[in-house]
């Protein structure tokens, strides 16, 4: 059962990518809801649906324990009342690698639940071409 409330889909993303960092399993799978309806895309990967698959390749990334830092640029964020969309670059630097990696685009989507702002689907893909300079920063659209 989930313990912890994110007050904000801002938090829930910012946990999600701590526990990516931390290679903390059960710190990442407090921040996907718990219904069984979530989705997750890893890079070159297959889709997983549901909570035993999505768990079962968190744990097998995280298995060799911490070996990346995350730096997350380009946030546009889209914002409803009840759900938010967050397109992200991730520039990812791994552990004992001379040079950064390009980054990748990811896409995450929050549904606020009873239990606070929680994770339904996380879709990461290679970046085509390099990201341009980061824009100014913007407040969240708002739907009404």
């Amino acid at each position: 059962m989930t313990v912890k409330i994110f007050p904000t889909a801002r938090d829930a993303q910012n946990a999600f990518y701590e526990a990516l960092e931390r290679a903390d399993l059960e710190a990442m799978m407090t921040v996907w809801s718990e219904d069984e309806d979530i989705v997750c895309v890893h890079p070159a990967g297959q889709r997983l649906a549901g909570q035993a698959e999505v768990r079962e390749v968190w744990r097998q990334m995280f298995a060799s324990g911490p070996t990346m830092r995350m730096r997350i640029t380009q946030q546009v964020v889209i914002a409803g009342v009840m759900l938010e969309v967050h397109s992200v670059h991730e520039n990812i630097t791994i552990a004992g690698e001379q040079r950064p990696r390009p980054p990748m685009v990811a896409t995450n989507v929050y549904l606020r639940t009873a239990a606070g702002w929680r994770m339904i689907a996380h879709h990461a893909s290679p970046a085509s071409v390099q990201p341009a300079a980061e824009p100014p920063s913007a407040s969240p659209k708002i739907l009404h």
